[in-house]
């Protein structure tokens, strides 16, 4: 019977899209960029201390497993033959370290997420071995000694893991981001497992040389870590091996890219100067610098943005990083309960439409870009009777909006040429109040894709674009066009620059409230000398914790 036989769509690709909240599995055309199907499941985040965030590294497994047998599920329901999927591509978030033991299988510790603030004691010894006049480690690795990097969260593994320290004494350990981990269990795992990662994830961990594409020695020595342990290192698009199990069994992984990197190549940003933002759990922009590293002056990092095959020429990017984005909506919802559902948020905002004055600095876990200031916290301003839950929502959103123009100025300096509009992606987009606000505060055009799966879509091409598997033309004419929403500033420039101006003031009195030790030493003594005001914004720092907005990468 005709009702019963299988569509034919041509090749199919499938995406593991592994972020900070949540797993999902994506299956696209690979002819038309059409997302067919899709299946999600939220992660677990655990907090054992103050800034210490976890996550199980097998519930990871876990879930991508389960997100696969699902979605080919759905397909099944659709009649669409799950045979005809032909390459699966992995984005992942990206730092986020784990170690585990290569003979059973076992991780050796809990994932370390990328958010994680306990090697702020860690940092701060290694940064008074950097010479003054050579910082090799940023001249080799694009990135300034900071906790959010894999290197750090390694080497306090390696310090106060006894099973890691073991492991790595009797040759069982292996050493990952969550690519690796993820690539070597599907592959096989103790059964023949490909122990790879490619060169965006690489370029995240501050052991790799941005230059010669390479684990670099000096750096291991540096941070003292053994080079048995690290992945080889790959390009972004080639097969690393087979799926040995589960409905796609056979089927090639050939596709690998960091979230913010396929967010790149999954909104085609291909062209020296085009620049993208991921608004998630973070907040991510990234401006492609070409085949040239571009070190930036700024407070931005240089990193790998793709290098999509082996014989391909490597791509490089401007960063500018966010630390907290979307969960700042979540702490509005789960700590002060002034909203029911994420969605709120564009209500109450839309009802005042300003935030009379009230600004909202969410330094959760410090500031990032451009400042790299692990001491300050999230403050709220200028609050007055009249101030109330609306101007509160409508400050959370400036806020986002303020910390991307903080990053893009630093990027215009940086490159020189101004960008004439932001093109953006990510959960937080729905929100309509929010991108108007983005437009108003940049005073540039921000520009919405009606593909909202960029990141599963940039993966899923680097997949199918793979020598070998060879479905998905990379080809600018061969390139799906992709219709927009488009948003315009609609404030003056003046009102736009007063905003902007009141804000860095704001950022500058979140500055400087952790003043004594840091906590990863675990003395509670270290909370008598602190400031009150720390006792009311360092809670904050659990909020990262909070199961950011659905469908945030």
């Amino acid at each position: 019977m005709a009702a019963t036989e299988k569509a034919v769509l041509g090749p199919l690709v499938g995406a593991v899209d592994q972020g900070t909240s949540s797993t999902r599995f994506l299956v696209f055309n690979s002819k038309t960029a059409e997302l067919l199907s899709h299946h999600q499941v939220e992660i677990k985040q655990k907090f054992p201390r103050e800034g210490w965030v976890e996550q199980d590294p097998k519930e990871i497994l876990l879930s991508v497993y389960e997100c696969i047998e699902k979605t080919c599920e759905k397909l099944g329901l659709l009649n669409i033959d799950i045979s005809n999927i032909k390459a699966i591509g992995v984005s992942n978030q990206r730092e986020t370290t784990v170690v585990w033991d290569k003979l059973t299988g076992e991780p050796l510790y809990s994932a370390v997420v990328w958010l994680d603030l306990r090697t702020q004691s860690t940092v701060e010894t290694l940064s008074k071995r950097i010479p003054g006049n050579n910082n090799f480690v940023k001249s080799k690795t694009g990135l300034p000694l900071s906790t959010y990097f894999s290197a750090v969260k390694l080497r306090w593994l390696l310090d106060n893991v006894r099973k890691v320290q073991k492991a790595v004494e009797e040759n069982r350990a292996l050493f990952g981001t969550i690519d690796s981990w993820l690539i070597w269990s599907l592959t096989g795992g103790v059964n023949g497992g490909v122990h790879c990662t490619d060169v965006t994830n690489a370029s995240r961990t501050m052991l790799f040389n941005i230059h010669s594409l390479e684990w670099d020695k000096e750096l291991c020595e540096f941070f003292e870590i053994p080079m048995g342990i690290l992945p080889n290192v790959r390009s972004s698009s080639e097969i690393y091996g087979l799926m040995k199990a589960g409905a796609l069994e056979g089927v090639p992984i050939s596709g690998c890219l960091g979230d913010q990197s396929a967010a790149l190549v999954g909104q085609m940003c291909f062209q020296d100067g085009q620049a993208k933002n991921t608004y998630g759990t973070g907040c991510f922009l990234l401006c492609n610098t070409g085949r040239k590293c571009v070190f930036s002056e700024h407070g931005l990092l240089t990193t790998v943005a793709y290098k999509l095959g082996r014989d391909k020429p490597v791509y490089y990017a401007l960063e500018g990083s966010v630390a907290i984005a979307g969960a700042v909506v979540h702490w509005l919802r789960d700590n002060l309960g002034i909203i029911k559902t994420s969605e709120e948020i564009e209500k109450l905002a839309k009802e005042v439409g300003t935030s009379y004055g009230c600004y909202f600095v969410p330094a959760f876990s410090g500031l990032y870009a451009p400042y790299w200031e692990p001491s300050a916290r999230g403050i709220i301003c200028g609050l007055t009777q009249f101030t109330n839950k609306c101007h509160v929502a409508f400050a959370a959103l400036e806020a986002v909006c303020f910390q991307t123009r903080e990053i893009l100025e630093a990027m215009n300096r940086d490159c020189g040429i101004p960008l004439s509009h932001l093109q953006v992606d990510g959960g937080m987009t729905n929100n309509k109040i929010l991108m108007q606000l983005q437009a108003d505060i940049l005073y540039i055009p921000v520009v919405k894709t009606s593909m909202p799966e960029t990141t599963a879509l940039g993966a899923a091409m680097a997949a199918g674009a793979a020598e070998g598997v060879c479905v998905w033309s990379l080809e600018p004419e061969d390139l799906s066009a992709v219709t927009v929403e488009r948003f315009e500033p609609q404030i003056n420039a003046e009102e736009s620059e007063i905003r902007y101006s009141t804000w860095k003031k704001a950022v500058m009195k979140s500055m400087g409230w952790v003043t004594s030790q840091s906590p990863e030493s675990g003395d509670p003594s270290i909370f008598c000398s602190l400031p009150l005001g720390f006792f009311i914004v360092s809670s904050m720092v659990i909020l990262i914790g909070a199961r950011y907005i659905s469908g945030i990468p």
